[in-house]
């Protein structure tokens, strides 16, 4: 079975095609040894409706929670040189904090609910 779960934040915006999303997710390592990396950097795909989540909600910064598949590949770059490449092919992604534990800038498509809203709600 080829099965990923991590969380972690994004590093940076992610980069949108036609047919694809493309980020980076830094997650943190369980066990830290003193002068090694204390988190890894994981390439995420997505494509379809995953796609369309990632153009409208997915922010640098930002913690997510994905399901996805390694998958690995290759190519020949510029250079004559053989790049392989290991991704994390997203399956399933959602929100990896609530909107109280996020930064209000990092969340820009998010406003402040009333607490007393649903006594204004017309199917309560």
């Amino acid at each position: 079975m080829n099965k990923a779960i991590i969380t972690g934040r994004v590093t940076k915006e992610p980069t949108i095609t036609d047919k694809v999303a493309k980020f980076t997710l830094a997650v943190d390592r369980k066990y830290k040894k003193e002068g090694e990396p204390t988190a890894d950097f994981l390439p995420c795909i997505g494509f379809g409706k995953t796609k369309e989540f990632i153009e409208k909600w997915v922010k640098k910064g930002a913690k997510y929670n994905i399901v996805g598949h390694i998958s690995t590949g290759s190519y020949t770059n510029k250079d004559g040189v053989k790049v392989y490449t290991t991704d994390i092919i997203i399956d399933e992604i959602e929100f990896g904090e609530s909107k109280k534990e996020a930064a209000p800038e990092d969340n820009p498509g998010f406003v402040d609910v009333p607490d007393d809203i649903d006594a204004e709600l017309p199917f309560n």
